[in-house]
């Protein structure tokens, strides 16, 4: 896959919401919505990374899993050492005891489930949860985990079906979504079932570059 300087250019525009958001400037406060153009962009970048090396015969799943490790684990590892000494002066022993909870899970890349099971009334302040943005990291590497063996099993059967199983996903996740965001707002907002669609956005937009022989 060619270097593409627009998407780096995309994901600097889509951060910048996020940033407002968390600064307390009131024109940004639907600022998440940077992390769904994120979620977008990944589900390009990794289906754009899996169709061509499958068209090319030369996809290998621990090969895959080698280059995310590479490219996200030092990054991660690095910000979570940086948070734990900060974090043993300054919090409270309850709240210490869920910020290493929370380094944990991070760890199993769960850290949007534990954030999940948190929520609540009675919940931490936002502002006392340190790795909390680690949630939306989680969910990636949950559909990394499961989408590439999808799309090694329907690869074979050609790109119409393989769109159309995914336009099936796409619609169940969608309608999750939309049903959750008022029924179940807090799973609805860090579970993969419900965020799904936003990355199978982004893979439509690659497989239709592979269709026409883009990637």
């Amino acid at each position: 896959m060619k270097y593409r300087a627009e998407i780096d250019g995309l994901r600097a525009v889509a951060v910048l919401p996020v940033i407002f958001f968390h600064a307390g400037f009131a024109p940004f406060a639907g600022g998440f919505v940077g992390v769904d153009v994120f979620f977008v962009i990944s589900g390009y970048l990794i289906t754009s990374l899996i169709a061509e090396e499958l068209k090319t015969g030369s996809f290998s799943l621990a090969g895959f899993y080698d280059r995310r490790a590479r490219r996200i684990l030092p990054a991660l590892f690095f910000v979570v050492l940086c948070c734990i000494p900060v974090a043993w002066f300054i919090l409270l022993p309850k709240d210490l005891t869920e910020f290493l909870h929370s380094v944990m899970a991070v760890g199993m890349f769960a850290s949007n489930i534990l954030f999940w099971l948190q929520s609540g009334y009675f919940d931490t302040a936002a502002e006392l949860k340190p790795l909390l943005h680690t949630w939306s990291l989680a969910v990636e590497e949950q559909f990394y985990i499961i989408f590439p063996l999808l799309l090694m099993a329907l690869w074979r059967f050609g790109l119409r079906p393989l769109i159309a199983v995914l336009a099936v996903l796409f619609f169940i996740s969608l309608s999750l979504a939309e049903w959750g965001a008022l029924a179940y707002p807090s799973a609805t907002f860090f579970l993969l079932h419900a965020r799904g669609w936003e990355l199978l956005i982004g893979a439509f937009a690659a497989l239709y570059l592979q269709g026409r022989g883009g990637i």
